[in-house]
C-alpha cells in the first residue's frame, strides 16, 4: 500500500522549507549543537540521578518500599507516553517551539520536585516533569541532523548527540550520589532550574525557527489517532512497571495487555484511514529504520542489566557507597565518550554503519556475559572493571551507528517522528529491561534464600542471572541488525541536505536576518 503523495518540491530544494538547516556557520551552529545537547542531558541524567537518593528520598517523605517505586514510574510514564506525539507535533508544529516548550515545561517541574514537602507535591511534579522531559527530547535528533546536513560532519554531530545520550545516565549516578550526601535529595532536582533556564532562553533566540508542515501545506493533526497511542504507550509503561509487583503472568497483567494492544489495533485502523495520520504509514516502509529502533530496544533492555543491577551488586554485595558506586561506572562514560566523539564517526565513515553496529553489539554481550560470572566474595577489580572495557566500546560505537541509522532512511519531514519513535524505542527498552531482568534476579534470589542461600550468595546467583539475560537480548540485537538492515553507503547522510543552490540561498537569507 502506497503512502500519500509527498508535496511538490522545487528542483533546487528536495527539502520543504519547515526542515530547511540553519545558519552554516561553524560558531552558530556549535552552539545550537550545545543547546541541544543540554536539554537532552537535563532529561538523560534526571533518569539516573533520582535512583541514587531514593533511600534518602523514602526517609524524608515517607514512602513506603511499595509506594516509593513511584517517584520512577511517575517520571517514566509521560516520558515513555508522549515521545512519539511530540516527535510528531515538531514536525507538524515546528520542532524549535517543541523544544523550548519542553525546556520551559521541564525547568519548571524540576523546582516542583525540588520544593515538594510530602509526597503527593512530589509525584505530581514527577509526572509533569516526565513530560516535559518527552518534549524536549523526542525532537532533538531531528534537529542535530538537520542542523547539519554534510555526512562527515552530521557523523560528528551525532557522535556528541550519543555521547550525551548513553554517558548521561551514568554520569548521573555519580551526580545523584555527591549532590545527596553533600546537600540533600533536593538539590538533584534544583540543579536543573538554572540550567534549563538558560538553556530554554538560548534556545528561543540562537535556534533556527521552523514553520512547520501544518503552516507550510495547511494540515490538521491527527487528534484522535494522538489520544490513542499516548494512552497506548502510557498504558503499555504502567503495565511492564507494575509487572516488578505483579508479575508477568497474572490477571492484572494480562488484562492490561490485552487493553494496550487494543489501543494500538484501534491506533493502526485510525493510521491506515486518517487524511493526516499521526503515524504515517510509510514509515514501517523504512527498512534500516526499523531495524535500528527493533536493534536498539532490545540492546538497551540487556544494557539496563548493568546500568541498574552492577549498581545493586556495588552497593549490596562489595559494599560500596552511593560516591564509589558512581566513580565505579565512571570507565564506562569515558570509554563511551572516547567511543561516541573521537572514534565513531571515523569507522562510521569509512566501513558504514551496519558493520560497525555487528562489532559494537558484540563487544556489549560480551561485557555483559563478564558480568554473568561476578562473585559473591569478588572485588571491583576482578569482577566489574573487566566488563567495563566491552560495555563502554561498545556503547560509544552502537549508539551513533543506531543514531544514522534510525535518521538515514527516513523523509526530512518525517525526521521528528523518526526521532520520537528511535526515544520511545529506548524507553520501552529501558522499562522492559527493568521489569523483565529485574524481575528475575529478584525471583532467583528468593528461591535461593527459600533453600537457605546465604543473602549475599543469593543476591549474586540472582545479578549473575540478569546479566547473562541481558546479555542474550543483546545477541538478539545483534540477530535483527544482520538479518533487517541493509549496508547502506558509507557516507550516506541521515537526512537529505541541500542542493548548493539552496544551501547558498538559505545562508544569503540568514546573513540578512
Amino acid at each position: 500500500m502506497r503512502g500519500p503523495p509527498m508535496p511538490a518540491q522545487s528542483p533546487s530544494s528536495p527539502l520543504s522549507s519547515h526542515s530547511s538547516p540553519p545558519p552554516t556557520r561553524s560558531a552558530s551552529r556549535s552552539l545550537a549543537l550545545a543547546i541541544l545537547c543540554v536539554g537532552q542531558l537535563m532529561v538523560i541524567l534526571d533518569g539516573t540521578i533520582v535512583n541514587v537518593a531514593l533511600p534518602t528520598i523514602q526517609q524524608s517523605l515517607g514512602f513506603s518500599p511499595s509506594s516509593l517505586a513511584w517517584v520512577v514510574n511517575a517520571y517514566l510514564i509521560p516520558f515513555g507516553g508522549l515521545l512519539l506525539l511530540a516527535g510528531r507535533l515538531g514536525d507538524l508544529l515546528g520542532r524549535k517551539r517543541v523544544f523550548v516548550v519542553g525546556l520551559v515545561v521541564f525547568t519548571i517541574a524540576s523546582l516542583l520536585c525540588g520544593v515538594a514537602q510530602d509526597q503527593a507535591v512530589l509525584l505530581a511534579a514527577r509526572f509533569l516533569q516526565g513530560a516535559g522531559g518527552a518534549v524536549t527530547s523526542s525532537v532533538t535528533l531531528a534537529m542535530v541532523v538537520t542542523l547539519y546536513p554534510e555526512p562527515k560532519e552530521q557523523a560528528k554531530a551525532i557522535g556528541v548527540y550519543s555521547f550525551v545520550q548513553s554517558a548521561g545516565g551514568t554520569l548521573g549516578l555519580l551526580l545523584g550520589g555527591v549532590l545527596t550526601q553533600a546537600v540533600s535529595w533536593h538539590w538533584i532536582f534544583f540543579v536543573n532550574v538554572p540550567i534549563g533556564a538558560v538553556a530554554a532562553v538560548l534556545a528561543a533566540r540562537r535556534l533556527h525557527a521552523d514553520g512547520g508542515a501544518l503552516r507550510d501545506r495547511g494540515r490538521s493533526t491527527d487528534a484522535v489517532g494522538a489520544v490513542l497511542i499516548t494512552a497506548a504507550l502510557m498504558l503499555a509503561v504502567y503495565t511492564i512497571v507494575g509487572t516488578a509487583d505483579h508479575g508477568f503472568v497474572s490477571l492484572r497483567t494480562g488484562v492490561l495487555g490485552l487493553l494496550t494492544a487494543v489501543l494500538l489495533a484501534v491506533f493502526a485502523v485510525r493510521q491506515a484511514k486518517a487524511a493526516d495520520p499521526l503515524l504515517p504509514p510509510r514509515m514501517f516502509r523504512y527498512r534500516n529504520v526499523m531495524g535500528a529502533l527493533g536493534a536498539h530496544t532490545l540492546m538497551v533492555a540487556g544494557m539496563f542489566s548493568f546500568s541498574f543491577l552492577s549498581v545493586l551488586y556495588m552497593q549490596k554485595v562489595l559494599g560500596f557507597d552511593e560516591v564509589q558506586t558512581g566513580l565505579g561506572v565512571v570507565p564506562v562514560s569515558l570509554l563511551i565518550g572516547a567511543m561516541s566523539l573521537l572514534v565513531a564517526p571515523r569507522v562510521i565513515g569509512r566501513w558504514g554503519a551496519r558493520p560497525v553496529l555487528l562489532v559494537a553489539l558484540a563487544l556489549i554481550a560480551a561485557g555483559l556475559a563478564i558480568l554473568g560470572q561476578v562473585s559473591v566474595h569478588g572485588a571491583y577489580l576482578t569482577d566489574v572493571f573487566p566488563a567495563t572495557v566491552p560495555l563502554g566500546i561498545g556503547f560509544g560505537l552502537a549508539m551513533p551507528a543506531l543514531a544514522g541509522l534510525a535518521m538515514s532512511g527516513a523523509k526530512a519531514g518525517d525526521s521528528g517522528l523518526a526521532s520520537g519513535m528511535f526515544n520511545t524505542m529506548q524507553q520501552v527498552g529501558s522499562s522492559l529491561g527493568l521489569a523483565v531482568l529485574s524481575t528475575l534476579a529478584a525471583s532467583r534470589t528468593a528461591a535461593l534464600l527459600g533453600h537457605g542461600t546465604s543473602p549475599d550468595s543469593a543476591l549474586t546467583d540472582g545479578y549473575q542471572l540478569a546479566f547473562r539475560v541481558g546479555a542474550s537480548l543483546v545477541v538478539g540485537a545483534v540477530v535483527v541488525a544482520a538479518l533487517v538492515i541493509r549496508r547502506a553507503p558509507a557516507q550516506e547522510p541521515a537526512a537529505t541536505p541541500l542542493q548548493p543552490e539552496a544551501a547558498r540561498r538559505d545562508r544569503e537569507a540568514v546573513g540578512q536576518s
